[in-house]
C-alpha cells in the first residue's frame, strides 16, 4: 500500500511572544525556528517516517523558498512531485508561538490554490485500488474535488483533515472515507453524526488534552492522550492524522484503537518539542511507537 498525500508545502518561521498582541498593539518576539512547514507536507513527512511508502504532491514556486524545500523534502524518506510554477511565491507560514504553549499560525496559499486540477491529478500517477489519498484543506474547490473523484476511480481509500474550513466542503463529503476534525471544526461542520449521515465511513474527533474518538455508524471508540510537557503545538495535529493513517496502513486494518493509541504518542512526542517538522519522532522513533524495531524496513 502507498499513500498519496496532496497538499500545501510552505517554509514556517516561528517566533516566540509572551501572549498574542491586540489589534494595533506592537510587541516584541524572538525567532524560535526555520522550518518545513505546511499541512500537507507535514502530514506526508510524519507518513513517511512511519516506513509507509509516500508520495508527496505539491506546488511552489521558482524562488528561493521552493529550492529550499525541495533540498530539505530530498532528506526524507518519501517521493516528492512538486510542481514549480512561473510567477507564483511558494507558501510560507509564521508562526507566534505564546509563553503558554499555545500558537496562531498565518499561512499563505497563493501556491497551494494555484496547483490545477490536473497537475495535481497527474500526482497520483501510479496510484493503485487500496492506496490511500489525503487531503486537506489548502488546495482550490475543483483541485480538491477532482481528487476525490480521481481516487474514487482509482479505488482508493479518501481521509481530510477540513483544515482550514472551506465552505466547498458540503458536496464533497460523499467521497471522503475518512476525517479528522477537532472540536471546532465538526461543530462547524454540524456535528460527526451529519458527517456519517453525508457518507463519511468514519470519523477521528481530535480532544486535545483528552485524547480521541473514532466515531463510525457502529459507535464510538475512545483513547486517552499521552501526558506531556507542552512546549510546541505545531504539527502535532498533521502528526497525528498522518500516524493513525500508518499505523492501520501497515498492519493492513481499518482504523482502529491500536492507530489512534499510536497518534497520541506521535503527537505527545510532537509538542513536547519545538518546531514543526524537526519536533516530529524520527525513522528509529516511529518504529519504537508503533512497536516496529528491529523489523525490516
Amino acid at each position: 500500500m502507498k499513500a498519496y498525500v496532496v497538499g500545501n508545502a510552505a517554509l514556517d518561521e516561528t517566533l516566540s511572544i509572551d501572549d498574542f498582541p491586540r489589534p494595533g498593539a506592537s510587541i516584541f518576539g524572538a525567532s524560535l525556528s526555520r522550518d518545513l512547514g505546511g499541512k500537507g507536507l507535514n502530514q506526508a513527512v510524519a507518513m513517511a517516517r512511519t516506513g509507509l511508502p509516500c508520495v508527496f504532491v505539491a506546488a511552489v514556486g521558482q524562488d528561493a523558498r521552493g529550492r529550499e524545500i525541495a533540498d530539505r523534502l530530498a532528506r526524507e524518506p518519501l517521493t516528492p512531485r512538486l510542481t514549480q510554477l512561473s510567477g507564483v511565491a511558494t507558501d510560507a507560514s509564521t508562526i507566534l508561538m505564546a509563553a503558554a504553549g499555545e500558537n496562531a499560525v498565518i499561512t499563505t496559499r497563493e501556491a497551494a490554490s494555484a496547483l490545477s486540477p490536473g497537475q495535481a491529478v497527474e500526482g497520483l500517477a501510479g496510484a493503485a485500488p487500496g492506496d490511500l489519498l489525503v487531503l486537506q484543506g489548502n488546495l482550490s474547490a475543483g483541485t480538491t474535488g477532482a481528487l476525490l473523484r480521481e481516487a474514487r476511480a482509482r479505488g482508493m481509500t479518501t481521509a481530510m483533515n477540513p483544515s482550514p474550513l472551506q465552505p466547498y466542503f458540503a458536496p464533497l463529503w460523499p467521497l471522503v472515507d475518512l476525517a479528522f476534525v477537532n472540536e471546532g471544526e465538526a461543530e462547524a461542520l454540524g456535528g460527526t453524526g451529519h458527517l456519517l449521515a453525508q457518507g463519511v465511513q468514519g470519523v477521528v474527533l481530535t480532544l486535545g488534552a483528552a485524547g480521541a474518538a473514532l466515531i463510525t455508524a457502529e459507535g464510538q471508540t475512545r483513547v486517552a492522550a499521552v501526558p506531556c510537557t507542552v512546549r510546541d503545538t505545531t504539527g502535532a495535529g498533521d502528526c497525528f492524522m498522518a500516524t493513525a493513517l500508518a499505523s492501520a496502513a501497515l498492519r493492513g486494518v481499518a482504523l482502529d484503537a491500536k492507530a489512534l493509541t499510536h497518534a497520541t504518542r506521535a503527537a505527545a512526542h510532537t509538542v513536547a518539542r519545538p518546531g514543526t517538522v524537526a519536533a516530529f519522532p524520527t525513522e528509529a522513533e516511529f518504529a519504537d511507537i508503533l512497536g516496529r524495531a528491529g523489523q525490516p524496513s
